[in-house]
């Protein structure tokens, strides 16, 4: 095995519109990617932007199979009342 096929392949995806560089494949909790995107897991979902107005809501624990130029949003799970 080559010292390149040693090491993950690395693919960008973008959380609000911000870009990363993350290891592909199925690895990364949704909680993995809200912390890389500088968010609380706490207070926020991650969602997948799947197109046509349609988006996939993940879990913190939940695994995702990160893609190449996928695009995620963060989801605030409660927001204050006046």
């Amino acid at each position: 095995m080559s010292h390149e096929a040693q090491h993950q392949h690395t693919v960008p995806i973008t959380i609000d519109g911000r870009r990363y560089e993350v290891e592909q494949g199925r690895h990364l909790t949704a909680a993995d990617l809200l912390r890389l995107a500088g968010l609380d897991p706490n207070g926020y979902d991650l969602a997948e932007v799947l197109g046509h107005g349609d988006v996939r809501t993940f879990q913190n624990n939940d695994v995702v199979d990160v893609r190449p130029d996928e695009k995620f949003v963060s989801v605030r799970q409660v927001a204050p009342v006046a």
